[in-house]
């Protein structure tokens, strides 16, 4: 994800500076270059030698032992990353104080700047930290966090450093921001859709939602706007997309009628349920002396085509997902046309390591001319990133 990028991680003197260690850790496991300044105080909380061993580079505390490093480190960089940014460092870098390595090398930085505050909470909610913050966000600067929770001196509130993880979702997303989809609207739709029964069964089908959960991940470090509609996945979604939750075929073709008016692209990832229940009951249908039951299914709502027209006016690129079992060329095509999407990415159903379930997917995307790739079994990470390529070739 972050290969051949050089990102700075300046570490400030609070107790989170221990998740930084984890921060780093996953800042190399993504393929930067990771550069660590460290205050005097961060050093007492986590030894200079941790984020040494770590990055496989000096860590500079001293000012006066390179006199020139902070100019090089902030001009050099992708990326700064504060973490853990206490009330200190905020207020150094709000009034511009470069009186230490760290925040002489941020004055210097001429790169984006991601700060990811840790505090007690009453320094948090002071008049002086909460201005200086303004105004560091008025300047461009990312503020991330903090997170309420339980904090070092037993408190409870906001002022736990944002989870290295989502602090890595953060920075991938800011060094993607020269995306073809950075800034405009994605609308994704994932995992199934419920035909309910009665109050407590439903018809539904294997779908996880992984697929179109991936999707909508890769497109948001993108730096996409994505809006994410979700049947009931098994599978947690990330974070950063706006989730709007759906369970029926009904309520995901009002969630898109309402998110399709400006949006730039749609990725129809979900398995939505081609037949509902004729006359789902209000009442739990009781066993009783039954032997059997019989339920009475109809054609349910068409997602692409009830919203052909819709999207045909707005002029949205829209991929769609075909799983087939006889045919996938021919039936891809077929939905291609019949629905009017620009790409459809076809799998075969059928398979254990690929579809609804399987953490791996292998499709075929076609076009108006034809088969665009012809893709080998990959992950649906891996998957995803390939489709979302084209689908930025093609609106760029």
């Amino acid at each position: 994800m972050l290969d051949g990028r050089r990102v700075l991680l300046v570490v400030s003197g609070g107790i989170a500076a221990y998740k930084s260690v984890t921060l780093l850790r996953r800042l190399r496991q993504a393929g930067a270059r990771v550069d660590v300044v460290m205050t005097d105080s961060a050093e007492k909380m986590v030894g200079a030698t941790t984020f040494e061993a770590l990055s496989g580079r000096p860590v500079l505390t001293d000012l006066w032992s390179e006199p020139l490093a902070h100019i090089e480190l902030g001009r050099e960089a992708d990326l700064a990353i504060i973490a853990p940014a206490t009330a200190n460092i905020l207020a150094k870098m709000a009034h511009g104080i470069a009186d230490d390595m760290a925040s002489s090398t941020l004055l210097a930085a001429d790169c984006p700047l991601l700060a990811c505050p840790a505090m007690n909470v009453r320094m948090w909610s002071h008049s002086a930290t909460q201005a200086n913050v303004q105004a560091l966000a008025d300047r461009g600067v990312r503020i991330m966090g903090p997170e309420e929770g339980e904090l070092a001196e037993g408190e409870v509130g906001p002022g736990r450093m944002s989870e290295p993880e989502d602090i890595l979702a953060a920075a991938v997303r800011l060094m993607r921001s020269g995306s073809a989809l950075a800034g405009r609207k994605i609308v994704v739709t994932a995992g199934p859709t419920l035909a309910p029964v009665d109050p407590v069964r439903f018809v539904g089908n294997r779908s996880s939602g992984r697929m179109g959960l991936a999707v909508a991940s890769s497109a948001w470090l993108r730096g996409a706007d994505v809006v994410l509609i979700a049947g009931p996945t098994t599978i947690v979604p990330p974070r950063g997309p706006q989730l709007i939750r759906v369970e029926t075929s009904r309520e995901m073709l009002e969630a898109l009628q309402q998110e399709l008016a400006d949006a730039a692209v749609l990725v129809m990832a979900a398995a939505v349920a081609d037949f509902v229940v004729a006359d789902p009951l209000e009442q739990k249908i009781k066993r009783g002396d039954r032997d059997h039951l019989e339920i009475r299914l109809e054609s349910g709502p068409d997602l692409l085509a009830e919203t052909r027209d819709l999207r045909a006016g707005v002029g949205v690129f829209t991929l769609g997902f075909a799983l087939e079992t006889e045919d996938p060329i021919g039936n891809g095509r077929r939905k291609l046309e019949s629905k009017g999407i620009d790409m459809v990415a076809v799998n075969e159903a059928g398979r254990a390591d690929r579809g609804a379930e399987a953490e791996t997917n292998q499709v075929v995307l076609i076009d108006a001319e034809g088969v665009v790739e012809n893709m080998p079994l990959l992950s649906k990470a891996e998957v995803a990133e390939r489709l979302l390529d084209h689908v930025e070739g093609r609106i760029s």
